[in-house]
């Protein structure tokens, strides 16, 4: 009989990263929800439930194992391995908050876990090693590999295969180096035991090679499209694998007798059971048991619900080839039987490209997903072990072989062009060739939607191009574009912040309701100095964002530092992921007049300190979108900053993250250029009504301001520069600064004022400030530096020649004399 599901479990909240059947009535899950659990069965509940849930760590939970009933612990122990680089152990007949043991070594994330029969655990980390520990206390470590452990695997009570990154498996006998066996193309991720054999070894080259223990390769299996991430052994000899193809594969004398397709991208694991039923885990948060024992099949129900899932999914064309719609042939095509089990035929269907794979125990074909638009130059392609819908060739120069440069279309061209020039040691003045490369070359492709994309942060389109594609380009120099905006550089009105128009409209002077000097006289010149606008006391916020889409580049970034295996350890913990999905949620319905937001939660302080985390994790160049995140929670949360310290936090978590303590070299790279501007705007926001001034943040906030030169701003820096001087002024109204705030703040307002000969703006805003603060300190008997008074007294007849010609400027200006 062929294999059909039997039993979907549900409790996961995320990918589930392994299983393990040691038992037909018990089966271990673990998952990057952070949890491992222990599904049960018994004759009076013949179903999986769970019965201890086990919170397992903090982080990602990779790897699962078990050890055999002891007399401490009847039911035996659960062995668990993350993130969080330790190995846990639970027992499993009074399951605890705590791991009854941990066991500490490693440095880094622990993806396998093996035991032998004797209790003996085995582990594999992304250190380059593995550990044997034996009563619980670390026996020997194992080096020798050049790269992560992926697997591995206790053949007896001395000996251990590992499997690695490094593209090798190895043999141990205890501590020594016994043999290394070669072949695999790519990363190792797999091994199982073959009894009377050898053992079984996957790999993400898609092949599942056997080999002999001494070292000879007996045959390999091909089918997968795409990694193999998992193997299993059957009580009958045959081969159970699981893969990024969706599929789990059955291997029976050499062959695939069965291919089981899953509603989900990747099958992380499996396992199968002393009864033959085989255990999957996956992506979609679910384990699956699937058994070809009759009785044990699901109800006829839950067996065509499972299908038409199946049958439902969006298959990506680059999984299954190349695709010309009018070179297929119609449904008439699935009259023809199949050649084996696993074969794979796409017809046309009307406009529909449908995907059906040949079910031979039942004769038939199985419609498996319909395929989504074409992506990249067909099926995924294979770069240091990972997958990318492209891989370029850039010649550098003539008699040099070229440079790879691998591309998927949902990352921002920008950050692939830097990591490439990154990685060969390649100038970054280069830049602008490999942005204005890729997006020639991936020609408009767009995933899963039929909407234009927009970026969250410029409401501009993804790069686009009419060009066709090609596989080489040469470096030579050009303009720089700006790959978030599209423009040479940023732009005036890009800084405007919650009160000025969008640059589509007419400019509106935030403080006086004016439009901006165009050249003509004005209409009304200046006809006292007397004090018409200072005091001011309307803080100017930078408030505008297209909150959803913000999520969506969020949760981008994330996605693609949690697909890579150097960066995955960086991706969002599940709480992160919750907390940030609250806060997006307020955002949205409060940036939102149409949306109702009376029934959400505002954010707090624990939502604020998962941002912290988060900065001050993620690379620099990632950060983007959260320090974004951060200017709009510090404009609509200010609530959330429930004490000084979290403000300290916060502020020292977007200086650091944006490194402000690093040499200010120029050019910036614009990642660090973006990230400035976005924390200076974050920084504007903290100051607002009902603002405390007298508290050691806002100190920290000067001290920082006062790192940046300001030869090294743009124009738009300055200009929320100048902001953050007018917030703090018009705070200091109700608030006042102490004495040495009072003289920093000076300082910064003439650095501006001394330096700025461009921007109208920025010194229209500086000048506000200082008159505040003027005002604020005339009101309450206090006066100036002298030198201070000096350097202003003398710098403001400079400013009025270089901006003469605006009224709005001349008019501050004259208010500002009168105060000295």
């Amino acid at each position: 009989m062929p294999y059909r599901l039997s039993a979907t479990l549900k409790a996961h909240t995320s990918d589930v990263r392994a299983v393990n059947s040691p038992t037909n009535d018990m089966i271990l899950s673990a998952s990057r929800d952070s949890t491992a659990i222990s599904w049960q069965k018994s004759p009076s509940h013949p179903k999986f439930t769970p019965e201890a849930v086990i919170r397992a760590s903090t982080r990602y939970v990779n790897a699962v194992a078990y050890i055999s009933p002891t007399p401490d612990a009847p039911k035996g122990y659960v062995v668990t391995g993350g993130q969080d680089a330790i190995v846990n152990v639970f027992s499993l007949s009074s399951p605890k908050e705590d791991p009854d043991f941990s066991l500490l070594g490693h440095s880094e994330n622990v993806c396998a876990l093996d035991v032998t029969p004797g209790g003996t655990i085995v582990s594999g980390s992304w250190d380059r090693t593995a550990r044997v520990w034996k009563n619980f206390n670390l026996a020997y470590e194992l080096k020798g590999h050049e790269l992560s452990v992926w697997a591995v695997l206790a053949v007896d009570e001395e000996q251990i295969l590992t499997g690695s990154a490094d593209k090798t498996i190895k043999l141990w006998n205890q501590h020594k180096l016994i043999s290394t066996f070669r072949g695999h193309q790519d990363a190792v991720r797999g091994l199982a035991l073959i009894p009377d054999l050898g053992f079984a070894s996957c790999s993400n080259d898609s092949e599942i090679r056997v080999w002999t223990l001494g070292g000879d390769l007996i045959y390999s299996l091909s089918g997968h499209t795409s990694f193999v991430y998992s193997l299993s052994i059957l009580p009958s000899g045959g081969i159970v694998s699981g893969g990024e193809d969706r599929s789990v594969r059955v291997w029976k004398d050499g062959e695939c007798s069965q291919v089981l397709v899953h509603p989900a991208i990747s099958v992380w694991s499996v396992s199968t059971m002393p009864n033959g039923d085989i255990v999957s885990g996956c992506s979609d948060g679910v384990v699956r048991v699937f058994t070809e024992v009759e009785d044990r099949w699901a109800s006829p129900e839950d067996l065509k619900a499972y299908d038409d899932m199946v049958a439902s999914q969006a298959l990506p064309s680059q999984q299954v080839g190349d695709i010309k719609k009018s070179d297929l042939a119609g449904t008439e095509a699935l009259n023809a039987p199949g050649k084996k089990p696993g074969d794979t035929k796409m017809i046309r269907n009307g406009d529909i490209v449908e995907v059906y794979q040949w079910d031979a125990d039942n004769t038939t074909w199985q419609r498996v997903g319909e395929v989504v638009d074409a992506v990249g130059q067909g099926r995924k392609q294979l770069y240091q072990g990972k997958e990318y819908d492209y891989v370029f060739d850039v010649d550098i120069q003539d008699g040099v072989p070229p440079l790879k440069l691998p591309y998927n279309v949902t990352e921002n061209p920008f950050t692939a062009a830097q990591r490439f020039l990154q990685t060969n040691d390649l100038p970054l003045s280069y830049i602008d060739q490999v942005v204005n490369f890729i997006e020639k070359n991936t020609a408009g492709v767009k995933l899963g939607s039929n909407e234009e994309y927009v970026d969250p942060f410029t409401g501009a389109s993804r790069y686009r191009s009419g060009g066709n594609s090609v596989q080489t380009t040469n470096l030579g120099p050009s303009t720089y574009v700006d790959p978030y905006t599209g423009a040479s550089r940023y732009s005036g009105n890009s800084a405007a912040p919650s009160a000025v128009p969008p640059a589509s409209s007419e400019y509106m002077d935030p403080f006086t309701g004016a439009s901006r000097y165009s050249g003509a006289p004005p209409s009304k010149p200046p006809t006292s100095a007397s004090p018409k606008r200072i005091p001011m006391a309307a803080w100017t916020l930078y408030k505008p964002a297209n909150v959803p889409l913000m999520r969506q580049k969020t949760f981008e970034v994330d996605g693609r530092l949690r697909d890579e295996i150097s960066t995955s350890s960086l991706a969002m913990y599940p709480q992160e992921l919750a907390s940030l999905e609250e806060t997006f949620a307020y955002l949205t319905h409060i940036t939102d007049p149409k949306l109702s937001n009376s029934n959400l939660p505002t954010p707090t302080a624990s939502n604020v300190d998962a941002i912290i985390q988060i900065i001050q994790r993620w690379p620099s160049a990632a950060l983007y979108p959260v320090f974004d995140l951060s200017r709009l929670v510090a404009a609509f949360c200010p609530g959330a900053f429930d004490t000084p310290a979290l403000k300290s936090r916060f502020i020292q978590a977007l200086t650091t993250a944006g490194e402000w303590s690093s040499p200010w070299n120029l050019p910036l790279q614009k990642s660090r250029e973006i990230n400035l501007t976005l924390v200076l705007k974050a920084l504007a926001n903290m100051f607002q009504e009902g603002t405390k001034l007298d508290e050691p943040w806002v100190n920290e906030v000067l001290s920082a301001l006062s790192l940046l030169p300001y030869e090294v701003l743009s124009k738009v820096q300055r200009t929320c520069l100048a902001t953050i001087l007018f917030n703090i002024s018009c705070t200091q109204h109700s608030s006042p600064l102490d004495t040495l705030q009072r003289q920093r703040v000076f300082e910064l307002a003439l650095q501006i004022l001394k330096n700025e000969r461009a921007d109208s703006e920025t010194v229209y805003r500086t000048l506000f400030a200082v008159g505040n603060a003027l005002y604020t300190m005339k009101s309450s008997g206090n006066l100036l530096k002298p030198s201070q008074n000096q350097v202003l007294d003398e710098t403001l007849p400079s400013i009025s020649q270089t901006f003469g010609s605006e009224a709005r400027v001349q008019d501050l200006i004259g208010e500002v004399a009168s105060l000295l």
